[in-house]
């Protein structure tokens, strides 16, 4: 009898997975990391991540033999163009992300992310001629209805949650334009914000022992913002070329969901009975738009 070639395929799947899951879990739990640096101010810290992310990106870049690449996109006015925008857009959502860590709004960053596939949604619709299901239009009504419920559980517009959502649907909606491929795309988007993340450090910090934080502890956290930040990039690009886009939209949901019990269970933010039912109509939306994906991924011409 000739080999079976599923389980091979099978392998892929679980790899994928687990590099999903891995990806997921480390975006969830990244307030913890950036609680430890608060002895550098927020710009700071973007700007220390984006330094220190082009070099491990250039790293990287290099072992795979694919700097040639990068080059070629820097040379060009097109690529320039869309990677500047997106970058800045990117910039924007790390800042506002970290800024909200730091002080104490880990809940609504987590609501920004829970909001994310939504918003991707509409501007798919809006951009891209997207078709959007009855179950699809029905989860971003419940999901505008859990925000508009943020109003009087916070007592002020979620301006936190809705311009993180914002600024990283509108960094897809470039990405789709942008004619750079994902890790040679981020490597040029960081290598355009470097100049102005130096100046910034420059500017801004007395000395080099200011800028890492003046103990090697804090050096060592300093530097490893590069890693925390290619490292789930890089295991979700393995999980994005070996699982279907329909499994991998249902695991995003792991990353807000850690950020929620962080922000809640370990640095106790208040949570009220109208915040939480404000959370849980966002859940259903997710029971929704994930039914929906499953129901969808069955259908013979459903596009992977």
């Amino acid at each position: 009898m000739m080999p079976t070639s599923q389980p091979p395929r099978v392998d892929r799947n679980r790899s994928g997975v687990l590099a999903a899951v891995a990806a997921f879990f480390l975006w969830g739990i990244l307030p913890v990391f950036w609680k430890l640096l608060n002895f550098l101010p927020p710009q700071s810290i973007v700007a220390q991540r984006t330094v220190w992310s082009l070099v491990l990106l250039l790293g990287v870049l290099w072992w795979r033999g694919e700097g040639k690449e990068l080059l070629a996109g820097l040379r060009s006015r097109q690529a320039l163009r869309w990677h500047f925008l997106s970058g800045g857009l990117l910039a924007c959502n790390w800042l506002l992300y970290v800024w909200a860590t730091l002080n104490d709004r880990i809940l609504e960053a987590a609501l920004g992310y829970y909001l994310n596939p939504f918003f991707n949604m509409l501007f798919g619709a809006l951009w891209f001629g997207d078709k959007n299901s009855r179950w699809q239009l029905a989860a971003i009504a419940l999901a505008l209805g859990g925000v508009a419920l943020q109003i009087p559980a916070v007592g002020h517009f979620p301006w936190v949650s809705l311009t993180l959502a914002l600024t990283f649907s509108l960094y897809a909606v470039v990405r789709k334009q942008a004619p750079l491929g994902s890790l040679v795309g981020l490597a040029a988007e960081t290598s355009l914000l470097t100049p102005v993340a130096l100046l910034w450090l420059v500017l801004a910090n007395a000395s080099p022992a200011v800028a890492f934080g003046g103990t090697w502890a804090h050096a060592g956290l300093v530097i490893g913002t590069g890693l925390v930040t290619a490292l789930p990039l890089l295991f979700f690009g393995h999980a994005a070329r070996t699982l279907r886009l329909t499994t991998l939209g249902i695991l995003q949901f792991l990353a807000p969901t850690i950020k929620f019990f962080i922000g809640w269970q370990l640095y106790g933010e208040p949570m009220t009975g109208m915040r939480l039912l404000s959370f849980g109509l966002i859940w259903m939306a997710v029971g929704i738009y994930a039914a929906d994906a499953l129901r969808r991924n069955r259908m013979p011409n459903f596009e992977r």
